[in-house]
């Protein structure tokens, strides 16, 4: 069992790092972490003098800010449970979610406040502003009262704060410390129960494999209501004493290079969709031309091309970072590929909500391809199987990183965690002689096909999704047959000149390019054009479920 434990790294970081920056939001000027510390304990006396207690709950609703991440900070410290909501929520979810988690409290953007309505989340006693912390909703002239004298209460206890003052509460390990909904609908609304010791395994694990320092600065533009951009873009650099710049809107790749080129972050973590947008268009137009597939088959030749296309794609991501992390979801095996080939410092990891969230990671000197690492050294990880190096099997772990359960929800706590204290992850993978994991998909995505072979849809989606016609597809099974949905690129299309009368027969000859490179029990027989983008979890993973009966 972990020792560390997460509020300590948070003290211990602030107190090093007295007068560094520590968060601000792109473009604007940022707090140290003096002023963040300031801003919890002022909070902590709030919460104090209205009687918050430790365990109670307090909702965080917000579009990522370095207020928000100041707020997230404070609850956990004070030993509260923070209820991070991703704000895609429509607001009946929102509500739902809220309700739910049994919060008092709720920090909450100004818009996204305007959208709730007061009377539907009767529990919480009072409503703060997550723009200018004003109060926007009390149901108590106590706490109206007790936020008019804060400064001075503070000021009080604090004469000249100092690093020392830095003391807050002693939580057990075993104690929650974070309630994340993946699903808001009421009758599935599940709140993932993770608890402090999860929190300091994930930051212990990354402080002593990850390429971080004190003082490096890193991008944030993953949902921090989601944990794994929670856990690796704002809790670990924040405990290493790094300065965090928060993109405060989902960024478009374009916006996203300019943030990399003007802060020039020293660890880059993404999930796939992102960094393959780069490669499909950037790299994809530049390597599929007729030469240059002759040259970079030409030894020496290639050699030299591979380092010019590596140092641009490095200046793309700012140009000193000591690696990539890619995770959320599965990486395209030909991108993969290609980056191996040009020597890119990169790796794909793999993790969960309900382990806060890393199961498996290794550095990008060592890493191998199409692996997502091996098991962390909090957790144990095992293939239900009965040859786990080549009979594909469920992967079952146990050990720190662990959830505590569902909150409120008994029944689908026991459906993932067995009596013995595995925790079932419903990904298929195998593992090798050396411990790593490689992942062939999800047991419920699975499709069988009809000589009896498994099939792994994102293996097939992956080849057809490199095509510059396609943005996204999913490939589901209609009378035993493999159907592939197309979302087309509407926009490459027009620029080649295809339009609607010609879209099916470029994807036909799509479809029969792509049969070309598979075995004969993975054909996929048709495509069906798919009007609309994909629906996705916060992730950018699809919500494939949702299509399996189209």
């Amino acid at each position: 069992m972990i020792k560390e434990r997460f509020i300590s790294y948070v003290e211990e970081s602030i107190r090093k790092n007295w007068e560094k920056e520590a968060l601000s939001n792109y473009r604007e000027k940022g707090y140290t972490y003096r002023q963040i510390a300031e801003m919890m304990v002022k909070q902590h006396i709030a919460f104090r003098d209205y009687g918050i207690r430790e365990g109670d709950k307090i909702a965080l609703l917000g579009r990522n800010s370095a207020n928000w991440c100041a707020m997230y900070l404070t609850v956990v410290t004070y030993g509260a449970v923070v209820v991070p909501i991703l704000p895609d929520f429509k607001p009946d979810d929102l509500h739902n979610i809220i309700n739910h988690s049994d919060s008092k409290i709720l920090f909450v953007d100004d818009k996204l406040w305007e959208s709730l309505d007061p009377e539907k989340i009767k529990e919480i006693q009072y409503v703060k502003s997550l723009d200018s912390f004003d109060m926007l909703l009390s149901r108590s002239e106590k706490i109206t009262e007790i936020y008019k004298s804060l400064d001075e209460k503070f000021a009080k206890a604090h004469p000249s704060f100092s690093p020392d003052d830095i003391r807050f509460s002693a939580v057990d390990n075993e104690q929650l410390a974070a309630l994340s909904y993946t699903s808001g609908t009421t009758g599935f609304s599940k709140g993932v129960m993770i608890p402090h010791r999860s929190l300091a395994a994930n930051i212990s694990y990354a402080q002593r494999n990850m390429p971080l320092e004190s003082g490096d600065p890193v991008v944030s533009f993953l949902p921090l209501a989601h944990t794994y951009g929670c856990a690796f873009e704002f809790l670990f650099p924040f405990s290493y004493g790094c300065h965090i710049t928060i993109l405060t809107k989902t960024p478009s790749p374009q916006v996203l290079i300019q943030a990399f080129k003007e802060i020039k972050p020293r660890l880059i973590i993404s999930v796939p969709l992102v960094i393959e947008k780069v490669y499909k268009q950037q790299l994809l137009p530049v390597i599929s031309k007729p030469t240059m597939k002759v040259l970079l088959k030409i030894p020496g030749i290639n050699k030299i091309l591979f380092k010019k296309v590596r140092e641009k794609l490095e200046t793309s991501f700012g140009g000193r970072f000591k690696e990539i992390v890619i995770g959320g979801a599965a990486f395209n095996a030909d991108a993969e590929m290609f980056f191996r080939k040009i020597g890119m410092r990169y790796v794909v990891g793999y993790g969960m909500t309900e382990c806060g969230p890393l199961i498996a990671y290794d550095g990008w000197k060592t890493t191998r391809f199409a692996s997502c690492g091996k098991a962390v050294d909090t957790l144990e990880v095992k293939i239900d199987s009965p040859d786990p190096q080549n009979t594909v099997g469920e992967i079952i772990l146990r050990g720190d990183n662990v959830m505590l359960g569902y909150y409120k929800n008994e029944k689908a706590t026991k459906e993932v965690i067995d009596e013995n204290g595995w925790m079932h992850t419903g990904d298929l993978g195998v593992i090798d002689k050396d411990g790593y994991i490689y992942i062939k998909g999800r047991s419920k995505d699975m499709l069988l096909g009809p000589s009896g072979k498994n099939i792994y849809p994102e293996e097939i989606e992956s080849k057809i999704n490199n095509n510059k016609y396609v943005i996204e597809s999913v490939i589901i099974s209609e009378d035993d047959k493999l159907v592939g949905l197309i979302y087309p690129d509407y926009e490459a299309l027009r620029a080649d000149g295809i339009g609607e009368d010609g879209l099916a027969a470029a994807l036909d000859t799509i479809r029969k390019d792509i049969n070309g490179k598979l075995p004969e029990y993975m054909v996929v027989t048709k495509f069906r054009v798919h009007p609309e983008e994909f629906a996705k979890t916060p992730k950018k993973s699809i919500k494939r479920y949702l299509y399996m009966k189209s």
